[in-house]
């Protein structure tokens, strides 16, 4: 914890002037962010370049009516664009790069197909080509940073974000009515199941860390992050991310056992959930859990029901079935239908990823990106068996939520580092990479006159 205040004063600096630079000086947050790439790049802070856009995603998914700071919403992709450009004038460093984007590469070039059956063609693009940027860039800056860094990279993401998650409780000393809604937490999010969502892919993406360095923190602190973190989602009351996390929790020691059984309990698991559906409000009020489940929404599934019923019957009614409408086609669709919709009890979007997906980009474009999406975590499960408890725990959450289709929201960049972290041999098979360098150094004198090289530390530029 100390290291992390010491070696990461530039990136709390920047961070603090971001935010005030948004509140109080507004519209110039979009040449401030774009520049601030550059400037950290200038400075070789490569850490703070990526966790401080991860910052920048979690305050634009900020509550619309919170009006200091809207302007993150759409500033933040002339910093993804940024990112992209040093990322393109300096490709060799990257090098070997991630393969995330290639394995994607198919349905990020069909993306662009549907926008000309759409009615918003410039959002379709930006929409398309920022999704594209997010997995072009994002593995090859978490790569490079472990590549230099090592450990120390993540164990700083981890302490920053919960950090960052808790210090709303600070603005809730000057606004006490905006870091809860209905009694339910929801921090620096629009929303509470916004909270819950990145709690529950914040879970995951720790327990993947420890997965593969067990030593990260030590005991303490290591409990300190796991209370914290289950504590928030808890508290954030979101149905759909706790019962998420308790599948990747209990998925992961059923995958580390057999990848066979754990598919044969999967399947049970489907079936007891089709059962539980069916008599969920009798279920929850015999365990007593009335008030976390909030069972008086039970009925009508929050207005998730109709909404998928009213996207369903739009996407096979206007030509959307084969190949949708472009990215940003289901906002377009549910905002100019939003006074019906709201009169049958739903506020808000589709809240499935798999009919937002079908709205932008067609019965095509899922299977293009579920082609690729299983691929990697085949190819993940080989080396790490906690790949397949993620997979499906992802599966059912963007069942209620369209969160996997956003180009740049908080969300879907945690699953990226988590698909890239089980992919890349740099990480995921770190341990085998430091045996065969110190074997190769042995061979490649006396060992006890090498000179093993020494990583650099997180505030300074490496070699």
């Amino acid at each position: 914890m100390i290291s992390f205040f010491s070696q990461r004063q530039q990136l709390l600096i920047m961070v603090a002037f971001w935010f005030c630079t948004a509140q109080f000086l507004g519209p110039l947050i979009y040449l401030v962010l774009p520049l601030s790439v550059f400037y950290l790049r200038s400075r070789d802070c490569w850490p703070d370049l990526l966790i401080g856009f991860l910052f920048i995603l979690i305050l634009s998914d900020i509550d619309p009516m919170f009006f200091p700071l809207r302007s993150i919403k759409s500033a933040k992709y002339g910093m993804m664009i940024a990112m992209a450009l040093v990322y393109l004038m300096e490709t060799r460093r990257f090098a070997p790069q991630s393969t995330i984007f290639t394995t994607f590469l198919p349905f990020f070039v069909f993306s662009f197909v549907p926008i000309v059956n759409g009615s918003d063609p410039v959002n379709g693009i930006a929409k398309a080509t920022s999704y594209a940027l997010l997995y072009l860039v994002v593995p090859n800056y978490l790569l490079y940073n472990f590549r230099r860094y090592g450990w120390d990279f993540f164990r700083h993401l981890f302490i920053f974000l919960v950090l960052l998650i808790y210090s709303a409780y600070i603005y809730y000393l000057i606004t006490p009515y905006y870091v809860r809604l209905m009694g339910r937490f929801r921090s620096w999010f629009g929303n509470p199941n916004g909270l819950g969502i990145f709690c529950f892919l914040l879970f995951m993406l720790y327990s993947v860390a420890l997965y593969l360095k067990r030593d990260l923190f030590n005991f303490r602190l290591k409990v300190i992050l796991y209370v914290a973190i289950v504590w928030l989602l808890i508290h954030a009351g979101s149905r759909t991310a706790v019962v998420a996390s308790g599948m990747f929790w209990f998925f992961s020691r059923i995958f580390a056992v057999s990848p066979f059984i754990g598919f044969v309990v999967f399947l049970g698991f489907v079936a007891a959930l089709e059962y539980a559906q069916q008599n969920l409000i009798g279920i929850v009020q015999t365990l007593g859990l009335q008030k976390f489940f909030r069972v008086e929404t039970l009925e009508d599934g929050s207005g998730r029901y109709f909404a998928w019923a009213f996207a369903w019957e739009k996407i096979t009614t206007e030509g959307y079935t084969l190949i949708g409408g472009g990215f940003g086609n289901d906002e377009y669709v549910m905002r100019h239908n939003y006074d019906y919709l709201r009169s049958h009890g739903h506020d808000g979007g589709v809240h499935n990823s798999y009919l937002t997906m079908w709205f932008n980009t067609g019965l095509v474009g899922i299977i293009l990106y579920f082609r690729s999406f299983f691929l990697v975590f085949f190819k993940a499960n080989k080396k790490a068996p906690i790949a397949f408890a993620i997979m499906f725990s992802v599966l059912f959450s963007v069942l209620y939520e369209s969160w996997l289709t956003g180009s740049l929201n908080p969300y879907t960049i945690m699953l990226i580092f988590m698909m890239t972290m089980l992919t890349e041999d740099d990480i995921v098979l770190w341990r085998e990479k430091e045996e065969e360098k110190r074997l190769a150094e042995e061979e490649g004198g006396d060992i006890t006159t090498v000179e093993t090289p020494v990583a650099p530390r997180l505030n300074l530029p490496a070699r």
